[in-house]
């Protein structure tokens, strides 16, 4: 058989080709020794990606201070879970505040937002309680309260107080506006019942210094009884008030004499409506000013009383038969320089909604104001006046009566006078004063000096008379009393003769029973012979008739 045909070519005898070499392969270039170093730079290299993939974020807090707080040792912790480490601490560039630097783990990244805040928790003792106090053991560490923001955030300001309220806890936040704070602080108690229902969580002072504004925070389910017809008192210590009702004492817990507390409760009878949070609502000084009914109409007056103002005061009632219809709202002075005279005058808000009836409380005029005023005109054409009288008189607090009186001349409102003057009258008290006075003016006309001048010599006389009485008495005593033993003596001796006279066998007692005797005897003679002339009257002309053989 012969060789395969070829083409053409430089190399067309396949003979004629040159023979492979295998080719020496780079790691059987290296010497041996090298391995090792490569596989450690390999395993370094592998722990520092996996360093680098499982640090976390690192963060700033902005503290007043570091107390307590320690690099590389400090936790981080959400509801006591270790989430990161304190990695750095140093004072700001103004000096005001301590930067702390903190690494957030990869898993907790998503706490970071916006509204999440961070606080160092100490042992603490306020007027919530003592807390903090594992810290004495463990150390103090930075504790997070994650918000609901959706925007990242790595700079934070810490809070130096530590919330009350967490982001987590159900419930909602109001306002509260006030004239002043009173025994409130962060922490204090919000009571619904007497029952525990939230706390105060922040205050803040009105611009302009007018008022306060406190926030509290009512814990779910107690949230749901707040609505429009809501209302918020301070309920701390002891609401000890002392008017013309006399001693009132109330207090909610013993937690609120302590620490003070706010309370809230729903106006009886009145349609209520959910409120969204933060509305805001007037926080009243006690539970009567707070629960009083809304009033739809004030009319203020202002009445002229005789006799002094001593013991009535701002917010005294105005009184209609124990039925309340007003407030007292100042008591002033007033000075004509024309008449030189001195007033007194005291305004007071009248509810003439009270005053009316039942059914006419319902009915929707359109004419209310001109209602209310033909009202009182009314009232007042029959006999209705102010008077003052005392409420109480252990604390001699006075109030404003109003009161029917039939036999008073006829007066008007006077309604061309702003405010409108409310006739009064005199009370029982100031007339009884009056009379007082009267009297007093005329014992001080009764010449008292002349009297005494009098008294003086009458008392003389008397003494003089009463030596001569004296006297009179020795006198006796010395000449008239043997005279009158001897004679006691002489009487004794006389009653001993008459007794034994009188004795039991005494001769004259003798001598009388047999008289006695005789007399007996010449009785029953005489009733016979009275008895027989009745019998016979003919006797007294003939005789006695002889006597029959």
């Amino acid at each position: 058989m012969g060789k395969p045909a070829v083409s053409d070519g430089p190399h067309a005898n396949l003979e004629d080709l040159p023979e492979a070499v295998p080719a020496r392969s780079v790691w059987g270039r290296l010497p041996l020794v090298w391995i090792l170093p490569a596989v450690v730079v390999l395993a370094g290299g592998f722990v520092v990606i996996r360093e680098k993939l499982a640090q976390g974020t690192s963060i700033e807090i902005r503290f007043e201070n570091a107390e307590g707080l320690e690099a590389n040792k400090t936790k981080v912790r959400y509801k006591d879970v270790e989430i990161g480490e304190v990695r750095d601490i140093r004072v700001g560039a103004d000096r005001k505040e301590v930067i702390v630097t903190a690494e957030v783990h990869r898993n907790a990244e998503s706490y970071l937002v916006d509204d999440t805040r961070f606080w160092v928790v100490r042992p603490r003792v306020s007027g919530a309680g003592v807390s903090g106090l594992a810290t004495l053991v463990s150390g103090a560490y930075i504790s997070v309260d994650v918000g609901h923001s959706s925007a990242k955030r790595d700079n934070f300001v810490g809070v130096e107080v530590p919330p009350i309220v967490t982001a987590d806890l159900p419930g909602r936040e109001f306002i509260l506006h006030a004239d002043d704070l009173g025994s409130l602080d962060i922490g204090s108690s919000v009571f619904y019942r007497h029952i525990t229902a939230g706390q105060v969580v922040g205050y803040t002072l009105d611009p302009g210094g007018t008022g306060v504004t406190i926030k509290v925070f009512i814990n779910s389910p107690f949230d749901m009884y707040v609505t429009d017809q809501t209302r918020f008192w301070q309920a701390s210590g002891i609401d000890m008030s002392v008017n013309a009702d006399g001693v009132k004492l109330r207090t909610e817990s013993l937690a609120s004499i302590l620490e003070g507390g706010v309370a809230f409760g729903t106006l009886p009878g009145a349609p209520a409506a959910k409120v969204a949070p933060d509305t805001s609502f007037t926080l009243f000084n006690d539970q009567d000013r707070a629960m009083r009914p809304a009033e739809t109409e004030v009319r203020p007056f202002v009445m002229y009383f005789g006799g002094t103002l001593r013991g009535l005061s701002a917010g005294a009632p105005v009184d209609l038969q124990g039925i309340t219809v007003g407030e007292v709202k100042s008591v002033d002075v007033e000075y004509d320089q024309r008449l030189g005279l001195l007033a007194f005058p005291v305004v007071v808000d009248l509810y003439p909604q009270r005053l009316r009836g039942r059914t006419q409380r319902t009915e929707r005029a359109g004419n209310g104001a001109i209602n209310s005023r033909a009202l009182i005109d009314s009232l007042v054409a029959h006999g209705l006046r102010a008077e003052l009288k005392t409420g109480n008189l252990l604390t001699g607090q006075k109030f404003v009566s109003l009161e029917m009186h039939h036999d008073v001349p006829k007066e008007k409102v006077g309604w061309s006078q702003q405010p409108a003057i409310f006739p009064t009258i005199s009370g029982s008290l100031e007339d009884i004063q009056d009379a007082v006075g009267v009297i007093a003016k005329k014992l001080s006309k009764v010449p008292f000096d002349q009297l005494s001048v009098r008294l003086m010599s009458a008392m003389n006389s008397l003494d003089q008379t009463l030596k001569s009485a004296d006297q009179l008495l020795h006198n006796v005593d010395t000449n008239l009393a043997p005279q009158v033993q001897s004679t006691l003596a002489e009487a004794q001796a006389a009653l001993r003769n008459a007794k034994e006279l009188l004795g039991q066998d005494a001769p004259l007692e003798n001598d009388l029973g047999s008289t006695l005797l005789q007399v007996s005897r010449a009785a029953k003679s005489i009733s016979a012979l009275v008895d027989y002339l009745e019998r016979h009257p003919e006797s007294l002309l003939r005789g006695k008739p002889a006597a029959t053989p």
